[in-house]
């Protein structure tokens, strides 16, 4: 038998060295439990309620294995730029982190919508009117989403989706909603 090293407290050495892998074990996994994935559902839905046109939409985009195409075609047409009527295809990334978003919130409510996709002469004109649009807007690339969701504190949307690490998320309590988008992770 091997001699065990005992401090004042009558913890042997190797007990001592378990006991430090396994809380630094725990620290290293805290940040990489933010990049868990979601496990993938059997379907994906969505709630919208566009502020601007008063329209709303519930569907399921995304079901066994695939996705729904006249349903894409729906999300794309209440997600366009409601000042110009053009309508493009969202990202679909976009898609998949708001139905995890809401997911994760526990809404029972439609994602109200501020701003979905902008032409760029819509960006220009409102870059023209605030200091807070970018000229290089994911907006304009289909990848941004202004939102806010009835049952879910502002501020709690805002943490869920920065624990996500899914793209960039804007803060913005005075305008009453959270800027989410497939770029790259940062916040603001």
């Amino acid at each position: 038998m091997g001699v065990q090293n005992h401090d004042r407290r009558g913890v042997t050495r190797r007990q001592m060295l378990t006991m430090a892998g396994g809380m630094g074990a725990a620290l290293f996994a805290a940040p990489v439990l933010a990049h868990i994935p979601t496990p993938t559902p059997p379907e994906k839905r969505l709630r919208f309620h566009n502020l601007h046109t008063g329209e709303r939409l519930e569907t399921v985009y995304w079901a066994r294995g695939s996705d729904r195409p006249s349903a894409l075609i729906d999300i794309d047409h209440i997600l366009r730029d409601w000042r110009t009527g053009d309508v493009t295809r969202i990202d679909r990334d976009l898609l998949d982190l708001l139905h995890d978003l809401s997911h994760r919130s526990g809404s029972q409510a439609p994602i109200q919508v501020i701003s979905g996709y902008r032409t760029a002469r819509t960006n220009a004109m409102l870059m023209n009117t605030s200091t807070a649009v970018a000229q290089n807007s994911f907006h304009v690339r289909a990848k941004a989403i202004d939102i806010r969701i009835a049952d879910v504190p502002l501020s709690e949307l805002r943490r869920i989706a920065r624990r996500m690490q899914r793209g960039g998320v804007g803060y913005y309590p005075r305008s009453n909603f959270v800027h989410i988008d497939t770029g790259p992770v940062r916040s603001w």
